[in-house]
């Protein structure tokens, strides 16, 4: 049976109007196309649905009987087939958002979208993009993980991290190597850093272990050991027991945006090409 959709809304249609012109209009079609619609469903189905007068039409105890079933089903149809698209953006972080562009383009973002972006922070690698609880994230570091995907943004410089009580406290600079001879305080969920961004015969030890920035911060400053950020914590993250080492020759962090590569976000490329265009960052 080759019974289509529009053959059983062009009947829904006249069976409501009962005028072919009005129903034809309704449906946005000519009246001989939905003339030649009805007639088509009614050799389909074998019955007589409709009663037409040169005055008016009325419905057969068949057609009444297919009106009702499809009034109901067909408006249950077209409600499983309408999606409403999607008015929110949540967009990760697992500390340390950055400030200046990412304010710019969700501003642009939700001005010509119509989409809200809610900024949400979780402490762990992928900032819940794993986890459905995040539709994009704003990372650092390198990012090796299964069905997500990595966008490049920008690098930043790297500084060191000390105790305003640690005899390291005056220095102004310092270099990567020396930073290996010292004990390092690790945030190995959400951070930045850790032992293979120095060479296997040359790693520092591990003096302290943290789970978020917090934790991290905190260590520091109790002088448990030296870390290692990115270069804005330094103007960010304000400490009255923490002080700031410039690291000239240290590898720089790669700022990444990630989000999952199947079942993401369709306004998710939007959002990327806007962050590109921010930081000048090629397409």
């Amino acid at each position: 049976m080759s019974i289509e959709l529009h053959h059983l809304r062009g009947f829904l249609a006249l069976s409501e109007e009962r005028h072919f012109t009005r129903a034809a209009k309704r449906m946005n079609v000519s009246q001989p196309t939905l003339s030649r619609n009805i007639k088509r469903l009614e050799e389909l189905l074998g019955r007589k649905l409709l009663e037409r007068t040169t005055r008016q039409v009325t419905l057969t105890p068949e057609g009444e009987r297919l009106y009702d079933q499809l009034s109901f089903l067909i408006t249950r149809l077209e409600d499983a087939l309408r999606f409403e698209p999607k008015d929110v953006l949540r967009l990760g972080f697992a500390w340390g958002f950055p400030s200046g562009w990412p304010q710019e383009v969700i501003a642009e973002f939700e001005a010509e979208t119509g989409v809200t972006v809610q900024v949400h922070r979780h402490d762990a690698k992928l900032a819940g993009v794993d986890r459905g609880k995040s539709d994009l994230a704003i990372l650092r570091g390198r990012i090796k993980a299964p069905d997500v995907k990595v966008t490049t943004l920008l690098h930043e410089r790297r500084i060191a991290a000390v105790s305003t009580r640690s005899e390291l406290a005056g220095k102004e600079e310092m270099s990567w190597a020396e930073i290996a001879e010292l004990g390092l305080v690790l945030n190995e969920v959400s951070g930045t850093t850790d032992l293979t961004d120095w060479p296997a015969d040359r790693q520092p030890s591990v003096s302290a272990i943290c789970s978020n920035f917090d934790e991290w911060l905190e260590a520091v400053a109790a002088n448990r050991g030296v870390g290692v950020v990115p270069e804005f914590v330094g103007r960010q993250h304000v400490h009255s027991f923490v002080s700031f080492i410039a690291i000239p020759d240290a590898p720089q962090v790669p700022l990444n945006l990630v989000h999952p590569q199947r079942g993401a976000h369709p306004l998710i490329p939007r959002f990327i090409a806007m962050a590109q265009a921010a930081v000048g960052a090629p397409s």
